[in-house]
């Protein structure tokens, strides 16, 4: 683990260097990543100044399902953002060099470009969270099965960005099938509850962006039942284990140079 760490935090420290040469760029993103959060959040607002609740949910709950929402979406787009740049090195073959590197290549692929931007904003973030969890009296004893719930929604952000390269090799296309998992991902900005059968259950437990974006709030309110949880748990697992069968078929498809 020390040897991993030490060559992940040089890849970061790399990115690091390349992602603040442009000043003006970095203004213009964290402008715009705030303007969008800003946005979504008085949509949010506005929804509920002609309703107290939301299906069963008030202001503050809701709320707090969009600021963990977001602190996901974040922290996944710190760890992941390499994923956005996989196609060049499967078409033009030097996935081939990392490959043959003595560590394993998810380091350089997946957690190779740690976006130091939104780790900035994961500071304001985490603060609007607590205050809306402490406006919301959300209770002490339910801070265990969030934190479980948390950690496993990052697991399955995890073998989603494994299935996006997975696919990337098979298929050499990485920008559209992204998109498409941010697009999915969007729907748990508010709670999985507002969308009709069988919308809710299949982006719930098919596709499981509602164990991974609506499950950790509900479990930090106190509503989501014991059953819940350890199906939540064993969903995860089995995309993890499918993710990686897949990621292991796709090695042993890649062509390299000039196939």
């Amino acid at each position: 683990m020390k040897h991993n760490f030490t060559i992940f935090w040089l890849f970061a420290k790399n990115s690091m260097r390349t992602t603040t040469q442009g000043r003006i760029g970095i203004v213009v993103f964290s402008l715009g990543k705030i303007a969008r959060f800003a946005f979504m959040f008085f949509l949010l607002f506005f929804i509920f100044r002609g309703t107290r609740i939301l299906k069963g949910y008030t202001f503050q709950e809701a709320a707090l399902f969009y600021m963990i929402f977001n602190l996901i979406d974040t922290i996944s787009q710190v760890l992941f953002r390499e994923v956005y740049r996989f196609r060049s090195l499967v078409v033009s073959g030097s996935l081939d060099t990392i490959l043959l590197k003595p560590y394993h290549p998810f380091l350089r692929i997946l957690l190779g470009g740690v976006d130091v931007l939104d780790v900035v904003l994961l500071i304001p973030y985490s603060l609007i969270t607590i205050a809306v969890a402490i406006q919301g009296h959300v209770a002490l004893t339910h801070f265990v099965p969030f934190l479980i719930l948390f950690l496993n929604a990052l697991w399955i952000a995890t073998s989603f960005h494994i299935l996006v390269l997975a696919l990337g090799i098979l298929t050499t296309e990485v920008d559209h099938t992204i998109l498409i998992y941010r697009d999915m991902t969007s729907l748990g900005r508010f709670p999985m509850a507002i969308y009709k059968e069988p919308i809710k259950s299949f982006f719930t437990f098919v596709i499981p962006i509602g164990i991974m974006t609506s499950f950790p709030p509900q479990a930090l309110l106190g509503v989501l039942s014991p059953s819940g949880f350890f199906i939540s748990l064993a969903i995860s697992a089995l995309l993890f284990y499918s993710v990686m069968k897949l990621w292991n078929f796709s090695l042993k498809r890649y062509q390299s140079w000039g196939g």
